[in-house]
């Protein structure tokens, strides 16, 4: 298990601030991991309250990523952390971008509670409710190997986005029949094509990070490159 360990430097004041910043994107991940965990219960109860408080704390995870940058600008200007410690705040600063952005995407999908958009298929409902949970299984997991930095789990992590990706799509598939066969309004089905949409790019953003913590982990950058490819990259460094 290939795992990255915070340096120990002469300033343990600069020891505390990089473990305070791992833990502030934490502190992050798990509200946006709750937005979606509340996102998913007000759909699957048809609770507009519930929906509206997550919209409403939308705004607290843009807040944080604000001042999680801010705080990794901070100590870049200060302490000039070179190696493995600049690779560790530039990865902050990647990573809290794409958490910021699945907040978005819940707030989109919460959306479709308060505007009584949920699907009146309880087929496409249940599918949309069984993607989210793995959405979010897959967004713990990538938490926790980021708080771990551990290349092994994020892998595996990586890999199970192929899956939401397939059931997704077969997802549309049903939905666009559906569309051809329903009289209703066809902009209640266009908000059920984004949110279905937004759950895709939830996983998507997952991946995202997990390629930041292999990266971190190899000190190369192994974006935008196919899983086995990646594999075999990572083989081939070994």
């Amino acid at each position: 298990m290939r795992q990255v360990e915070l340096n120990t430097h002469i300033s343990g004041r600069f020891n505390i601030e990089l473990e305070n910043l791992r833990n502030s994107v934490m502190a992050m991940g798990g509200e946006v991991e709750q937005q979606l965990t509340d996102t998913l219960k007000a759909i699957n109860t048809n609770n507009p309250g519930l929906a509206e408080t997550v919209i409403v704390n939308d705004l607290k995870v843009n807040s944080m990523e604000i001042q999680i940058d801010e705080e990794c600008l901070r100590i870049i200007a200060k302490r000039h952390p070179t190696a493995s410690d600049l690779r560790l705040i530039m990865t902050i600063s990647k990573a809290i971008t794409d958490i910021e952005r699945m907040g978005d995407e819940i707030e989109r999908i919460a959306k479709l509670v308060t505007r009584n958009k949920i699907p009146a298929s309880a087929s496409i409902k249940s599918s949309m409710l069984q993607i989210g949970q793995q959405v979010k299984a897959m967004m713990s997991g990538t938490f926790d190997a980021f708080a771990r930095q551990d290349e092994e789990a994020a892998l595996s992590v990586y890999e199970q986005d192929n899956q939401i990706d397939s059931e997704y799509k077969a997802l549309l598939n049903f939905t666009t029949l559906e569309m051809a066969r329903s009289n209703d309004d066809m902009e209640d089905w266009l908000e059920v094509l984004w949110a279905l949409r937004s759950l895709e790019r939830i996983g998507d953003r997952c991946k995202n990070i997990c390629e930041y913590i292999v990266s971190l982990t190899r000190g190369r950058d192994v974006r935008h490159m196919p899983l086995e490819n990646l594999q075999q990259k990572l083989d081939d460094l070994s």
